[in-house]
């Protein structure tokens, strides 16, 4: 017998959505054969059968959310017959839109809160389990977490949690009797808010972002970079193969990789009081996508043609806004490259993603008068980069090193072949 479960894609993963099955209950699998999608926090992947059999026990629904390490279903072979259901493992694998709709144990409170409900402790400890994310709405309304009972692994008290217990309040509120027309009614401000509910990459981005901006210690260095060269190259290469068009983006990272070959001590990491060196650089690049924003992390860059990189790099981008992207396409960044120059943005300040030590922040490529040795002025095209260092790995001088180093490779775009 083999048992399906939910499985753990990443250190920070601690549930996750079935969005279908791809096998019915009866039917014959075999080893690695795909029978079910997982929503994570950031991808949408496939799980492989574990074994060769009959998929039996389905025992979570299409759409349900459910801690990792939970049993989803079985694999029997003949002869065998499903395992005693009494531990209650397939109860907690049952979708639970709401708290409302989750039975609760008889010691704890029911799930629509009654007017001054009992403080409940979980695990024994005083201390409620909460994400910041839930903490940060029952501030905002006022609501004491003692009141709510968690639905997520634990009993943690996750948003979803919070958010019914507004709407149960709300439902339970009693009416109030109409104004008489001489008195004027108050002005509804409060009906003009509308909560929304954050997605699960909103929610792993708030964390995270939070999490480096206040345990990482940044300064930020700023340069500008004169692009005529790189962008005559760019054109020159696009003219001679158009089955692959290559971005400004790619050149930056090609430049970078060169520039953190010469300074290795940029590609490096801070962990547990030591200085990590990688087994290669990873560069990681910032993507938009219709949720919020993913990293697709480009690996070994160390020695590769800027034409497989950009190849490489399309194909990421392309995965992460379809949702494939695997976990192993989203980790281990060494360096991160953040472009909003085709948005117009000329110059801004990113938040380091660990465990990189540095992000590069690159701005918009504008012709400006520049001023040259002679006192003549000629119309160049320039480009303001800053990169967010992490002062624990890197220092002022080190930092400003490397800048002068991408400067020179972008400059005399030559250095990258």
């Amino acid at each position: 017998m083999h048992t399906i479960i939910m499985p753990k894609m990443g250190d920070a993963m601690e549930e996750g959505t079935l969005v279908r099955w791809l096998k019915q209950e009866g039917d014959a699998v075999n080893e690695g054969e795909p029978i079910a999608e997982i929503a994570t926090d950031k991808a949408t992947v496939e799980i492989e059968a574990p074994g060769s059999g009959v998929l039996k026990g389905i025992s979570v629904q299409e759409g349900a959310i459910v801690p990792v390490n939970t049993p989803l279903a079985y694999i029997l072979q003949e002869g065998e017959s499903l395992p005693s259901q009494t531990n209650g493992k397939a109860t907690a694998a049952a979708p639970a839109p709401a708290p409302a709709e989750t039975p609760a144990p008889a010691a704890t409170a029911p799930p629509a809160p009654a007017p001054t409900p009992a403080p409940t402790t979980r695990d024994g400890e005083e201390r409620i389990l909460a994400s910041p994310l839930a903490r940060k709405i029952a501030a905002e309304h006022g609501i004491d977490l003692k009141q709510i009972r968690g639905t997520g692994p634990k009993g943690r008290i996750v948003e979803r949690d919070v958010l019914a217990y507004i709407e149960a309040q709300k439902a339970a509120a009693p009416v109030i009797a109409p104004v008489p027309v001489a008195v004027p009614a108050p002005a509804p401000i409060a009906a003009e808010e509308r909560v929304e509910s954050l997605n699960r990459l909103r929610q792993i981005t708030a964390q995270r972002t939070t999490e480096a901006h206040q345990t990482i210690p940044h300064f930020y260095l700023t340069m500008e970079i004169d692009m005529e060269n790189v962008l005559t190259l760019r054109a020159q290469l696009n003219q001679l193969d158009e089955s692959l068009r290559m971005s400004v983006n790619d050149l930056i990272v090609k430049a970078c990789a060169v520039a953190l070959e010469k300074h290795p001590v940029v590609n490096a990491r801070y962990q547990n009081g030591q200085l990590v060196h990688p087994d290669g650089i990873h560069i990681g690049i910032a993507v938009a996508v219709e949720q919020g924003l993913l990293v697709a992390v480009l690996k070994h860059c160390e020695g590769k043609s800027l034409r497989r990189i950009a190849q490489e790099s399309q194909t990421l981008i392309q995965k992460a806004r379809d949702g494939k992207l695997l976990p192993d396409e989203m980790t281990g960044n060494t360096f991160t490259v953040s472009n909003l120059g085709m948005f117009g943005i000329e110059q801004f300040t990113a938040i380091i993603n660990p465990p990189a030590s540095a992000i590069l922040a690159v701005g918009a490529t504008k012709r400006v008068p520049v001023v040259n040795d002679d006192g003549s002025i000629t119309p160049r095209q320039r480009m303001k980069v800053t990169m967010s260092c992490d002062h624990r790995v890197i220092d002022g001088a080190v930092g400003a090193q490397f800048l002068q180093t991408l400067k020179q490779v972008l400059e005399n775009p030559f250095l990258m072949v």
